[in-house]
């Protein structure tokens, strides 16, 4: 009788499940499937751990980075402020001299702020007289710095703020009322008026003497300080 050996038919997966067709049983003891599962949750962990760990390498060189370049800022930042600290110590005296300077320039404006050019208005009066008229006497009055002009005698004139008086002679008669006219008709004048006439000898000569006065408005400041000429 001869003996048969075959060997056990290796369990098929069923097509329709995927499971084994014969049953099995998993003879391993519990403590190696354990063993499994911690291994493989370490690796896990490690990998956590490897990647938490270049995470922080890398943030840490950013911030490193950026903390050099804000240093490099401060350190330049500081330079500047301390150049511009020494150039101000070089230039202290400026604000000092400007100011002097500011100060100067308001107490000329103020100085002059009543000047009348009173060699254009004299000639201007010379030329405005009557022909053989002769200015002898020549005199004017009127507001300072420190003294406001003196308010008009009644409303109906116009502020005043200087007054001019003179004198003239003549050898013959002439026409006043012309002579008003022509200087009120002059720029700043207003108001003028021929005082007194009289007449005297003078080498057996009539002679004729007028005293006249005129005012004179703001219009006559020359300004020539005044603030942004």
């Amino acid at each position: 009788m001869s003996t048969v050996l075959s060997r056990p038919l290796a369990a098929k997966k069923s097509r329709a499940t995927g499971f084994p067709s014969v049953p099995q049983v998993n003879l391993l003891p519990p403590e190696y499937g354990a063993r499994q599962a911690l291994s493989q949750m370490k690796r896990r962990l490690l990998f956590v751990l490897v990647v938490v760990l270049a995470a922080a390498v890398v943030a840490y060189g950013v911030a490193l980075t950026s903390l050099t370049s804000a240093r490099g800022d401060q350190a330049r930042a500081e330079g500047e402020t301390t150049r511009l600290l020494q150039a101000q110590q070089q230039y202290a005296e400026v604000p000092q001299v400007l100011g002097q300077l500011t100060r100067a320039q308001d107490a000329q404006a103020l100085g002059m702020s009543t000047e009348i050019l009173w060699a254009p208005y004299l000639r201007a009066i010379g030329a405005v007289m009557p022909e053989g008229v002769l200015l002898s006497q020549f005199a004017m009055t009127g507001a300072t710095p420190m003294l406001a002009p003196a308010p008009p005698s009644n409303v109906l004139q116009e502020p005043t703020v200087a007054g001019v008086a003179f004198e003239a002679i003549s050898d013959e008669l002439v026409d006043t009322a012309a002579w008003v006219d022509a200087l009120n008709a002059m720029p700043g004048f207003h108001g003028a008026l021929v005082s007194s006439a009289s007449a005297d000898e003078y080498n057996d000569q009539p002679v004729y003497r007028y005293t006249s006065t005129v005012r004179v408005t703001e219009a006559a400041y020359a300004d020539r300080f005044a603030e942004g000429e």
